[in-house]
């Protein structure tokens, strides 16, 4: 009896040491993560893990550590922020879990994207109690990963690159001016006066015109008369009215000439207030601010003459210098420039493209779109006009288009190496380093790329890179692009992205995809399996699909 009683005690405190010396398992009940499923955001895959030790679990010489692991299908394992747990007999300064109550607590992870979509969350543990080391096995708390923020890097292989623009306009306005001055109180018009550089240039111009119709087109020419304004309005208003007549006939003698049909518009000013205080503001008189005050002053014609008389001094000089300046008729041929129409440009380029202008080339190849003749024609720019950074930039943006990135990158070094600054390059750099997922480089070179041709629809792609998705369908605006629409259904416009899908010029198998992940998310089952149909012929959306926890109830 006495052996048996021995036998029963030595049995019970085996199972109390033994239960001293262990934690137990956890269970995934133990555990809540959320979001779960997992999803990425701007990189990275962000957990927060609210857990619970049961009571009595805690030994009061425990300390748990909990270390998060996001488990990929790839092999990569990306591990989260741990955190520490302590019994109530441990000193040290972690968060105290009651052995008897056991206790709630509340874990923030940021895990590494490893371009995996597949994964799973386990936490480990190392624990131990005292000193010796105990195994509590790892438990798996979450799925994931939903990653369709991070399909920024397929749209925005799509989006347009920056053209560097060229600036050759058809018809351009032009003005011929010439200036015929008069003496005071009188209307006649002088023959040095008609033989002066202005006037010359004037009636040349009129005859270059008149023997280029092709190139050049008049719209008319204007007879503007003036009288000064010192003296009485009536006179005044009578001699400028004079100066326009002789100055119209003038011009219409000239113009019959040369057989030149081309309106006339005459007018007069009797007295040139305006024209007075821009030459004053414009001298170095003495007491000009005196007399532009007195123009402030006083709007009647007679009392700002009287005013600015009485400054004696200062009226010598306006008498000798400003006056006279001012007793004039000014003679305007208002007419166009009319460059190569686009035919023309196109000929011109076959035939012999190096008498053609800068613009007139990058216009010309920007009339091809972004294919192989727009590039053919740009390098020929970059042969006749090897420091314009502008045509190299051009050909890196087509081949963006291509998906040939390292050359995209030598031709925009080579547009940096003749302008440093042009915007465009570096938009362009910006978005190579998007495609590659790098998305603080595309930061700092977009940051440099303020002015470039555009410039919106590179932000637009920035900023859905950094998870801005309001701010990026802002950015895009009427732009209708793949990124345009992964936008909008990240920022949930649903009805929005339908149309941005709709309307997407040239269709690809990620417009197929988000077209069956906006369904999906709309319930639209049949036209989501369709959709995902057409987007699984590519092969990066064939193996991406499998994984897609947003499609996982979508027959492909």
């Amino acid at each position: 009896m006495q052996k048996k009683n021995y036998l029963l005690l030595s049995a019970a405190s085996l199972m109390f040491f033994t239960s001293c010396s262990k934690l137990g398992a956890l269970s995934a009940d133990n555990f809540t993560v959320t979001p779960n499923p997992l999803e990425t955001q701007t990189g990275t895959v962000p957990a927060t893990i609210n857990g619970h030790f049961p009571e009595k679990y805690m030994k009061k010489k425990a300390v748990v550590t909990v270390v998060p692991e996001l488990r990929y299908s790839n092999g990569t394992i990306a591990k989260g922020s741990p955190a520490t747990f302590q019994g109530e007999k441990v000193a040290g300064n972690d968060q105290t879990i009651p052995y008897k109550v056991g206790g709630n607590y509340t874990m923030k992870s940021n895990f590494a994207y490893a371009d995996d979509n597949k994964a799973e969350m386990f936490l480990t543990f190392d624990a131990r109690i005292g000193k010796k080391q105990v195994l509590v096995p790892e438990v798996k708390v979450a799925d994931g990963v939903i990653a369709t923020s991070e399909l920024y890097k397929r749209t925005v292989t799509a989006a347009n690159a920056a053209i560097a623009p060229d600036a050759y306009q058809r018809i351009n306005k032009k003005k011929q001016e010439a200036n015929i001055k008069f003496l005071i109180q009188q209307a006649t018009l002088r023959k040095s006066e008609l033989k002066n550089n202005s006037v010359q240039e004037f009636v040349k111009m009129l005859k270059q015109i008149n023997d280029d119709q092709e190139g050049l087109n008049i719209e008319n020419v204007e007879v503007s008369a003036y009288a000064s304004p010192d003296g009485g309005f009536n006179i005044n208003d009578k001699l400028a009215s004079q100066r326009q007549k002789v100055s119209e006939q003038y011009v219409n003698k000239e113009l019959k000439k040369i057989k030149m049909n081309a309106p006339v518009d005459a007018k007069y000013t009797a007295e040139d207030w305006d024209g007075f205080q821009e030459l004053v503001k414009a001298s170095d008189i003495q007491d000009k601010d005196i007399i532009l005050r007195v123009l402030s002053m006083y709007k009647d014609p007679e009392e700002r003459e009287q005013q600015i008389r009485n400054i004696s001094a200062a009226f010598r000089e306006l008498a000798d210098g400003i006056l006279p300046q001012l007793r004039r008729s000014r003679l305007t041929i208002n007419y166009e420039t009319i460059g190569r129409s686009d035919e023309q440009i196109a000929d011109q380029i076959q035939a012999d493209p190096t008498k053609l202008s800068i613009e007139e080339l990058l216009y010309g190849a920007a009339l091809k779109g972004n294919g192989d003749e727009a590039e053919a024609i740009y390098k020929t720019a970059t042969t006749v006009y090897p420091n314009d950074a502008r045509a190299f930039n051009n050909i890196a943006a087509i081949e963006y288009a291509k998906g040939n990135y390292e050359a995209a990158k030598d031709y925009i070094q080579k547009a940096k190496s003749v302008n440093a600054n042009l915007p465009e390059a570096n938009a362009n750099l910006g978005m190579i380093a998007l495609v590659e997922g790098d998305v603080q480089t595309a930061e700092q070179y977009i940051a440099n790329a303020t002015g470039a041709n555009g410039l919106a629809e590179v932000v637009g792609n920035l900023n859905l890179a950094k998870g801005n998705f309001a701010q990026a369908e802002q950015d895009f605006g009427e732009i209708y692009s793949n990124s345009a629409a992964l936008a909008q259904i990240l920022n949930k416009n649903y009805a929005s992205a339908a149309v941005t899908l709709k309307n997407v010029k040239n269709p690809d198998a990620t417009t197929e995809y988000l077209k069956a992940l906006l369904n999906a998310r709309q319930g639209n089952t049949t036209d989501a399996s369709e959709a995902l149909r057409n987007a699984v012929k590519d092969s990066f959306f064939a193996k991406y699909a499998a994984n897609d926890l947003e499609l996982k109830n979508i027959a492909k």
